[in-house]
């Protein structure tokens, strides 16, 4: 789908970022120019081209003897080879998986680092739910999947990396602490790093959307995949659709996760009954966490809209109160919703066979009842 990337930049200090080649040359940018000091805490990395490009920038800013710090989640990063981990380290990089999976004593589920960051010299920092992979890149023959970021310049970058240094080297008493997470970029801009732990009792990213949902006044979009919300987001949706508030729902069309999707359809009659517009985006799996908010506010990041990303996982947005940035940002969403199928009762009704509803709504409690398993794992719950 086409963009125009130049109307992207609303200050000097913020850009919303595509996936695609707009994230990753960035990216590689950013681990290039460094000069002291890089955190990178991801969930996936896979060991393709994408994940070759970006290892082969990390070892050059390591040559150069800048510290680097790559955390990788022990679920997600499951398949990252043991020999690339060790050229990593031969090379002078500090290496660790979140929770690992297996180890010689356990086997772990529980609590994942889901957040997709990167900061570098406490001045440059990319926030967002891109992983490093080419199925975020693209190929020739595969378009990306769609998903964004925003990169923070300037002051705001202190406290990311101050925090992603406590994660690394669990300093649980600081990973414990709020950071400092507004800032005033302009008479007209307002950032927020927002964080989800509900180990460490930080519901941020939660509390902001259900907060923001009840109070909007005219129109909310949201794009989310992995579309599975708890009670109290279904409940402030409600609220707002009751209050005549316009809201859109844009929602995958296809996904990597099938049944996960099949639960997210099982939600559509009750969606469509509270006169909420539900859009699927078809052109590519999306994997977009983002809103906006009566053009004002907008957040982006890691945070899915379901229980996992609630309770289970280690997410970071970023929420920017500003006209100027969310108007931008909604017409990126409105011209993603032109290319969208939406769903309306009548074509719910020919899709919805008995056999579809059956599928769905078994899709629906299955995935319910793995995401209470996997996020309740009591056994080492705190481990990171």
């Amino acid at each position: 789908m086409p963009h125009n990337k130049n109307i992207n930049v609303v200050s000097e200090n913020i850009a919303l970022v595509h996936s695609g080649e707009d994230y990753f040359s960035r990216l590689e940018s950013i681990i290039r120019n460094s000069q002291f000091e890089i955190h990178m805490q991801i969930y996936l990395f896979e060991n393709d081209a994408t994940g070759k490009r970006i290892i082969s920038a990390l070892k050059e800013a390591a040559s150069r003897q800048v510290k680097i710090y790559l955390l990788l989640d022990g679920l997600g990063s499951l398949s990252f080879p043991s020999e690339i981990r060790y050229d990593l380290e031969i090379s002078g990089i500090n290496f660790r998986f979140f929770a690992p999976l297996f180890s010689s004593y356990t086997f772990y589920l529980g609590r994942r680092l889901h957040q997709k960051v990167v900061v570098a010299d406490r001045k440059v920092a990319l926030i967002g739910g891109i992983n490093i992979a080419d199925k975020y890149h693209g190929t020739a023959t595969e378009p990306s999947w769609l998903d964004y970021a925003i990169q923070l310049n300037g002051e705001i970058a202190k406290p990311i990396q101050e925090l992603c240094n406590a994660i690394f080297l669990k300093k649980t008493r600081l990973h414990s602490q709020k950071i400092k997470s507004v800032f005033h970029l302009q008479e007209d801009i307002s950032v927020y790093i927002l964080q989800n732990d509900w180990l460490k009792r930080k519901n941020e990213i939660s509390n902001a959307y259900i907060k923001s949902i009840c109070n909007a006044k005219e129109e909310i979009t949201i794009m989310g995949s992995y579309f599975l919300p708890g009670r109290r987001i279904i409940q402030a949706l409600k609220k707002a659709a009751k209050n005549k508030v316009k809201i859109k729902l844009i929602l995958s069309g296809i996904s990597d996760l099938p049944m996960t999707r099949r639960a997210t359809c099982y939600l559509y009659s009750k969606l469509l009954s509270y006169n909420i517009e539900l859009y699927e985006w078809n052109n590519s799996i999306l994997h977009g966490k983002a809103a906006v908010i009566d053009n004002y506010w907008t957040t982006v990041g890691s945070f899915n809209l379901n229980n996992l990303s609630s309770y289970g996982s280690i997410e970071m947005n970023v929420e920017i109160n500003s006209t100027v940035f969310s108007k931008m940002y909604q017409e990126e969403l409105n011209e993603i919703i032109a290319h969208c199928q939406k769903i309306t009762p009548e074509t719910l009704e020919i899709k919805n066979t008995t056999f579809t509803k059956f599928i769905n709504w078994i899709s629906y409690y299955i995935t319910r009842i793995i995401e209470i398993v996997v996020t309740f794992t009591p056994y080492k719950r705190f481990y990171n």
